[in-house]
């Protein structure tokens, strides 16, 4: 995402018919790969240590428990100095998005008052109660984008869950970008995800949460919202989807551009640590078909837990096949905030096995292999991870299910939530494909695949990646994708009786020319592809944008392809040429008017066929 990758400077997008600030004038290339602070230094809090038994003897010198780290911070109501504790993060991340600190703030169940927690790059704030109302902070957790002159673009990589806030003024600030997941937050007020003057801004993702006032998305351009309740929802740009959510707005695409399901069909809330008395658990929120509202609604949610004892407790500098030893013993993995180089992928063989990231913990797979693979086994929990692609090649870099897996897993699928990847950015990377998805019944809630469009190692060749998600398996569902930038297809999908519920796409910028682009006979390559074989799949607000300022001559000739077959269906479609830097000529195959101009105006298809 770039800082004005999704508007143009000009008056063509009002938020939400309020006169905006004059944008900033920022560069399309910036790059801003501010240092961080060393990830390693201790702040000076004690950390919770657990000792228990390991959940089983394991087979091996691994075990599970252990402390989590210096840059886990724990706080209680009577912890000194908690504000000054926040700021001192918050400045070392404000602006370090291409560095290496990462951070888990952790509040333990009570209420604090007087707080504000502003969160930078790799910044994750969670309460440790089995509610989100056990955790009350009388303040804020604020993200605004002061640090890019009010351009909230780039405020990817943080999150907040499972708190309950009373926000000073009556409305939280929360204006983000992609890979910034706001979780099991009770809002008592209303939310604002825009930037303070209404700057840009481009997110966004929030689950089973509960607003207690209006959300404003105010100049957000797109949003997706699932099993939630709010107060009342007050506008929209170009997409905003909601599925089962109590007191979304009605359905009405594309004006206000609203796209709306009753319930979800299939959901699973993500992992979460919380405490029983003075041990720390890991709480496995139960699945749920036609899901609608937050799970905690009546109190305690309904799942099971893990004592922290049966997983690995891991530390960044921690080899590959140490973590593969734990597995191969019957634990579960927790990686702590930091970055974990591998020489050979993580392999998740086991049924029910968790692997749970906090602060944003990062993969790095060195010498081109894939970072993680599964198994085609049930129930296998993948959340909190960001995959960084090394600088040799990988032809994928995560792997769900072997080639050919077919087992059903309906009753149990694996998910992979708010598991992020990224190719460049950070420096050079590369590789093929980005996520392959062959188990059945696999549920992807909430990813953002990124190939670099600024910082360092960033250019056409330079992080090649070709695809951006693969889908082989039958009968996936996706709920929150946002996939940008890759060198040919960003979706592409050959399973049978597949779902997407949203989808936030950018074409690659830097393409040097049509013939870079140019799909056999076709003019680029679509955005989310569905393979000719398939014959049953459906999809609710897609979007795809294209951004060509190495040639603004590039013609897409749609945005969405799909075979003409009864059983396949789309609702709620859009392109944008943002400032008429390249063109789509169609929506979906040859379905939709062409975009023209450079008027920033979306071209949209309500159904197909």
């Amino acid at each position: 995402m770039n800082p004005a990758s999704k508007e143009p400077a000009g008056p063509e997008r009002p938020a939400s018919g309020r006169p905006t600030s004059p944008r900033p004038a920022v560069g399309r290339r910036a790059v801003l790969g501010a240092a961080a602070a060393s990830a390693s230094a201790v702040l000076g809090l004690s950390r919770t240590a657990c000792a228990a038994p390991p959940r089983r003897a394991p087979r091996g010198d691994v075990r599970g428990g252990g402390d989590l780290g210096p840059n886990v911070l724990i706080f209680d109501p009577s912890t000194p100095d908690i504000q000054a504790r926040l700021d001192e993060v918050f400045k070392r991340q404000e602006k370090a998005q291409f560095g290496t600190g990462r951070y888990a703030l952790l509040f333990k169940p009570g209420t604090y008052h007087g707080l504000n927690a502003q969160l930078g790059f790799y910044t994750s704030i969670a309460g440790l109660g089995l509610s989100p109302d056990d955790t009350t902070i009388n303040g804020d957790v604020t993200v605004d984008a002061g640090w890019f002159n009010g351009n909230a673009t780039q405020n990817f990589w943080r999150s907040a869950e499972n708190l309950a806030l009373v926000p000073v003024s009556g409305t939280n600030r929360w204006a983000v970008a992609q890979a910034a997941p706001f979780r099991r937050m009770h809002v008592r007020g209303g939310l604002d995800l825009a930037p303070a003057g209404d700057g840009w801004a481009s997110g966004g993702y929030l689950a089973d949460c509960r607003i207690d006032g209006t959300v404003e998305p105010r100049s957000q351009q797109q949003w997706y919202a699932r099993d939630s309740a709010v107060g009342g929802w007050s506008n929209g740009v170009w997409n905003m989807v909601f599925s089962g959510v109590e007191g979304a707005p009605g359905q009405t695409f594309p004006h206000p551009p609203y796209t709306v399901l009753d319930t979800t069909p299939v959901s699973r809330e993500k992992p979460f640590l919380y405490l029983e008395g003075s041990e720390l658990r890991v709480f496995l929120p139960e699945l749920r078909t036609g899901a609608r509202g937050v799970t905690w609604g009546n109190g305690t949610p309904r799942g099971t837990s893990l004592p922290l004892s049966s997983c690995y407790v891991a530390q960044p500098g921690v080899s590959a096949a140490t973590l593969n030893q734990a597995l191969a013993q019957g634990l579960h993995l927790l990686l702590t905030p930091g970055v974990y180089h591998l020489d050979q992928p993580i392999r998740v063989t086991a049924p029910h096995t968790v692997v749970l990231g906090l602060g944003y913990a990062t993969l790095v797979p060195d010498h081109g292999v894939t970072a993680l693979k599964t198994a085609d086994v049930d129930g296998i929990r993948l959340a909190g991870l960001l995959i960084d692609a090394g600088p040799v090649n990988s032809a994928t870099l995560l792997e769900i299910g072997p080639a050919g897996a077919s087992a059903d897993h309906s009753a149990d699928p694996t998910t992979v939530q708010d598991v992020f990847l990224r190719i460049g950015g950070a420096g050079p990377g590369k590789a093929t494909t980005g996520i392959v998805v062959n188990s059945r019944h696999t549920l992807v809630d909430h990813t953002w695949v990124w190939r670099a469009d600024h910082g360092d190692g960033v250019g056409w060749e330079t992080n090649r990646a070709d695809y951006g998600i693969r889908v082989n398996g039958d009968d996936v569902l996706a709920t929150g994708l946002f996939v940008e930038h890759f060198n040919k297809y960003d979706v592409q999908w050959y399973g049978q009786r597949g779902r997407t519920v949203f989808l936030q796409n950018e074409k690659a910028y830097d393409a040097p020319n049509q013939a870079a682009v140019q799909d056999g006979d076709t003019k680029g390559y679509a955005a989310y592809k569905v393979a000719d074989s398939v014959t049953t799949h459906e999809a609710w607000g897609l979007g795809s944008y294209c951004y060509y300022n190495v040639d603004p001559g590039i013609v897409q000739h749609h945005g969405f392809a799909a075979p003409d077959a009864p059983g396949v269906k789309f609702h709620d479609l859009l392109v944008v040429s943002l400032g008429g830097k390249g063109r789509f000529e169609h929506v979906i195959n040859e379905t939709g008017a062409p975009t023209s101009g450079s008027a920033t105006v979306p071209s949209t298809v309500v159904s197909y066929p």
